[in-house]
């Protein structure tokens, strides 16, 4: 083993003994890097180390990596997606949502179950938020889901679950992040959410399709009501009342960057406008809850963008100590084929999932496996999604699953840690199933940027 191999792996293990001894994780990334830029400073300038760095070369240039972060026009899309979900929160059309489809569906087996999923699906692609959505999904469904006698599993693990689809449904702030690391026009944030549309979706009918069955054949564990209210045309005129609001926004915001009347991050200012709009027409509007909303964009912002700069440090120090190299040495010299290599990376993501975040393993791995990927033929957008779909999971994995954390604050005294991880672990198998779908038949993420950006 080489120099560069002992220290890529030492700064690998440095970053995950941080987190361990619970430092945070921007100021993990950073401390480590600037460590080993010393490290590597004093093995080459007095120790005559044969090693390839120079500190000009790494710390040298931060300034100018950084301030291409900040200035980034894309970013900006960041905070304007994360208010948007924000406000729409606060704006009732979950409720709404909730209230109308649970009197045509919640007299069916599993029916209220049913209505968590197609209201998360149409949450994900209005607010790309899981802390909020698994949030007000939990607190909207599971006590009524326990006191028409669902099993405790079931009733918390498909509100947490579905609320993660956010994540993945456009738009969505990973696939942002994830365009912007890639730094390829065939992976641009259009071609990601149209890529990410059908997989999303899919997943939302896998739900579904497993909460039927489940129910029909376990009696006990999702009964139908014993007092059904009857199916009424009103009943279902109350639920295309509500469906409209969050489908208008939908289609102003991804139809105006699928058409290409605005780009992804005027169509973030469209969006943040509309959820405003909704919130007014909503009578939720006030000084109050725009003040909330615009601190708690700004905290989720600061937090990410701390993690940027980071993960900047961390990779420009990597790099200069022979980190690409180093990598793409280990992936090519794998015994497999492109597939082979692929099915390889999504297996570390996996893992790497039960101990990271999202957006530790966005920033930090993704642009380190992504081009020597790419050099094998690999589709950018096919591999993106296969990432995404599998960053989903790290939302529902412990120890680490910050889906598990929000939903177990809003869940009843009689609901323990056990019944979570039991209710979640047939949704994480639902995920797994999607992605090797995905993996099988590439044309489920291709097909639709493939036909919009070919003009046909």
């Amino acid at each position: 083993m080489g120099l560069e191999e002992i220290l890529v792996i030492g700064m690998f293990a440095g970053f995950m003994g941080l987190l361990l001894l619970g430092f945070p994780v921007a100021w993990a990334l950073a401390g480590i890097g600037f460590l080993f830029a010393v490290i590597g400073h004093v093995l080459v300038e007095f120790l005559e180390a044969e090693l390839w760095f120079t500190w000009g070369g790494t710390i040298g240039v931060l300034d100018r990596r950084l301030f291409g972060i900040v200035a980034n026009e894309l970013m900006v899309a960041l905070p304007l997606f994360i208010f948007m979900g924000i406000m729409l929160d606060r704006s009732g059309i979950a409720e709404r949502l909730m209230n109308s489809l649970v009197r045509v569906l919640g007299g069916l087996r599993g029916g209220y179950a049913v209505t968590v999923v197609i209201v998360g699906v149409l949450l994900a692609a209005s607010t790309g938020i899981v802390g909020a959505s698994v949030v007000l999904l939990g607190m909207l469904s599971i006590g009524p889901m326990l006191q028409a006698k669902y099993d405790k599993s079931l009733a918390v693990g498909t509100a947490c679950s579905v609320g993660t689809l956010g994540i993945l449904v456009p738009p969505s702030i990973m696939l942002v992040l994830m365009a912007d690391r890639l730094g390829t026009s065939e992976a641009s944030v259009g071609r990601l959410f149209m890529g990410a549309l059908i997989p999303g979706v899919m997943l939302g009918v896998m739900y579904i399709a497993y909460i039927v069955i489940a129910a029909y054949l376990k009696k006990d564990l999702a009964p139908a009501p014993e007092n059904r209210e009857p199916f009424t045309p009103k009943a279902l005129l109350e639920v295309l009342i509500a469906v409209l609001p969050p489908m208008a926004l939908i289609v102003a915001v991804l139809g105006s960057i699928f058409l290409g009347i605005a780009t992804t991050t005027e169509a973030s200012a469209v969006g943040a406008l509309g959820a405003l709009l909704l919130a007014l027409l909503s009578r939720r509007l006030s000084l109050e809850v725009v003040t909330k909303a615009l601190f708690q964009t700004t905290r989720t912002t600061a937090f990410i963008f701390g993690i940027f700069v980071g993960a900047t440090i961390f990779a420009v120090v990597l790099r200069g100590l022979g980190g690409d190299d180093v990598i793409r040495s280990a992936i090519t010299g794998l015994p497999f084929g492109p597939a082979g290599v692929v099915l390889t990376v999504m297996l570390v993501v996996f893992l790497l999932g039960f101990f990271l975040d999202w957006v530790e393993i966005t920033l930090i791995i993704l642009p380190l496996v992504a081009p020597v990927v790419f050099s094998l033929g690999v589709d950018p957008v096919w591999f993106a999604i296969l990432f995404a779909i599998c960053l989903q999971t790290s939302f529902l994995t412990p120890p680490v699953g910050f889906a598990l954390f929000y939903i177990k604050g809003v869940c009843p005294p009689e609901i323990s840690t056990l019944d979570i991880y039991k209710g979640v672990a047939p949704f994480v198998a639902l995920q797994l199933l999607g992605l090797f779908l995905v993996f099988f038949y590439e044309p489920l993420a291709t097909w639709l940027p493939g036909h919009v950006y070919s003009g046909n």
